[in-house]
């Protein structure tokens, strides 16, 4: 049995890599026929989020006997931290608002932020599929508030969101739903390792390990971490990769990306690494887009990770108030633009100090609050990441911010509500948009923000039947499909708010209806 170490194969890069691979086939995988399999299913998920519990639930649909396996503790990964809000063009929600929806204002949105990169078939399989996902989230028992809420990206409201506001909300039915199934089995701490082929080139199964315990302390788990007992799993009709993306992974990442240094946080949990998308690359698999990594540009640096202001920053202040330069007591951003400009503009907004914190200061109105769900605000007022003030006096003196110029900019957005339009930074104001919600109901809230790492657009290439791209040959790796955060083509350069939901949920659902 020959193999490549992963140490060997990351020194090569992807491209060296590849090239080996199309010379001696089927290099550094291993061979069904040197392997002598502990169980046996009909397929195998890596991954137990938004796209991997989507794609057991459609294989177990067709009555086939999936195990789904998960390398941490706990089961869901980035999914169960998810705000809860996915992106559905065209859903009833929107029609009950009179939102009219179509195919090509989704794909000319999704194409605006993602720079024309996107691969527009796969978003057109989003567009025709979200609905089915929608309707059928609905029948495992996921709650939806009824409403229709804008999003970063979005020309128009097309999201719909979660009664809990949080992606446990659509995890955790999809798991009852798994665990219920007789034909189902999940094993958690199982870290896959490598895929195996037959003789023809087909995945057939996988090398993983049993009682593997991920190390925080490790520099990089990946390569580290010995734990857990080896086992080699059958599977007959092929395997689905949902093993998300690689944010915390900070020495792959920085090679993609070197101005993303070690020092800048993520939102993701730790298990985000590299690993997967290093095996698939090991088999062939065509990466697409890797350099391509988004942040988020709501989170506080306050905070660790997520924390508790980055939905009131996102749907109360950016969608229905302002934020400002504490500096200068200006706006500088369109605050509704995608989350790259907002980004990027954050980061030259900090950079006006020498200690590169000069954090803007997202502000909005109790109506902003009320046009929200309680939830975005509550936790993070009695928290101390939401301040909140009885005047505007009091808000600019607590941040720093010259009062003078910060009433004249409040003032002037004011005005822009009236007349629905921005005329500064082209911020939808229309009644659609904000229901005519300025700054001017007392009491006040603000946030500070920073960039924080969240979600990485490229991965392996899939066609629209969710199957793997081979590099060399440019066809279907046999018996590989995957979904989600771990492939490239759908988001391009940047993706839109509730776009990852939107994108597992439609992809998983496809990968399991088609293995």
């Amino acid at each position: 049995m020959k193999e490549i170490s992963r140490r060997n194969f990351m020194k090569m890069g992807a491209t060296g890599a590849l090239a080996l691979a199309a010379s001696s086939a089927n290099a550094g995988v291993l061979e069904a026929k040197d392997i002598k399999f502990d169980e046996e299913y009909d397929v195998i998920v890596i991954g137990t989020g938004f796209a991997g519990s989507m794609a057991t639930l459609q294989a177990l649909k067709r009555g086939k006997k999936v195990l789904m396996i998960e390398k941490m503790g706990r089961s869901g990964g980035n999914s169960v931290i998810n705000a809860g809000n996915m992106a559905v063009p065209n859903n009833e929600f929107q029609k009950a608002a009179g939102i009219k929806d179509s195919k090509e204002a989704f794909i000319a949105d999704c194409l605006k932020d993602g720079q024309n990169l996107n691969h527009v078939d796969l978003l057109e399989v989003i567009y025709d599929r979200a609905n089915d996902a929608f309707e059928y989230l609905k029948t495992l028992g996921v709650e939806f508030t009824g409403k229709v809420i804008s999003a970063s990206g979005h020309s128009i409201k097309r999201a719909v969101q979660s009664k809990n506001t949080s992606g446990a909300g659509y995890v955790l039915p999809m798991h009852d739903a798994i665990d219920k199934n007789p034909n189902a089995v999940t094993k958690r701490r199982t870290k896959f390792d490598d895929f195996i082929i037959d003789e023809n080139g087909r995945v057939v199964g996988i090398k993983c390990r049993e009682d593997y315990r991920f190390d925080h302390q490790l520099a990089n788990d990946d390569k580290e971490n010995k734990t857990g007992t080896p086992k080699c799993f059958k599977a007959k009709d092929g395997v689905i990769l949902a093993a998300g993306g690689f944010s915390s992974d900070k020495w792959f990442r920085m090679q993609q990306v070197p101005y993303l240094k070690d020092n800048i946080e993520t939102v993701s949990q730790p298990g985000a690494t590299s690993g997967a998308l290093v095996a698939a690359m090991k088999l062939g698999a065509n990466p697409i887009q890797l350099s391509w990594i988004q942040l988020n540009p709501y989170t506080n640096p306050t905070e660790r990770g997520f924390g508790t202001s980055a939905l009131f920053t996102n749907h109360c202040a950016n969608d229905y108030g302002l934020s400002v330069n504490p500096k200068t007591g200006k706006r500088f951003m369109n605050e509704h633009a995608g989350r790259k400009v907002k980004s990027d503009a954050i980061f030259a907004c900090m950079a006006q100090s020498d200690k590169n914190d000069n954090y803007p200061v997202n502000i909005c109105d109790q109506a902003a609050v009320d046009a929200n769900n309680i939830a975005y605000t509550k936790k993070g007022v009695e928290e101390g990441s939401i301040k909140k003030f009885n005047t505007l006096e009091e808000l600019a003196k607590a941040y720093n911010i010259p009062l003078e110029p910060f009433l004249e900019t409040i003032k002037n957005f004011n005005e822009y509500v009236k007349n629905e339009k921005d005329p500064e930074f082209g911020k939808p104001l229309t009644k659609a948009d904000v229901n005519g919600i300025g700054i001017t109901k007392a009491p006040f809230y603000a946030s500070e923000t920073t960039p924080k790492i969240l979600y990485c657009m490229g991965g392996v290439e899939i066609n629209t039947k969710a199957q793997v791209i081979n590099a060399t040959t440019h066809e279907p790796i046999a018996g590989l499909y995957a979904a989600g955060e771990i492939t490239g083509g759908v988001h391009g350069a940047s993706r839109l708010g509730t776009m990852s939901m939107a994108d597992c949920m439609v992809f998983g659902m496809v990968a399991g209806e088609n293995i």
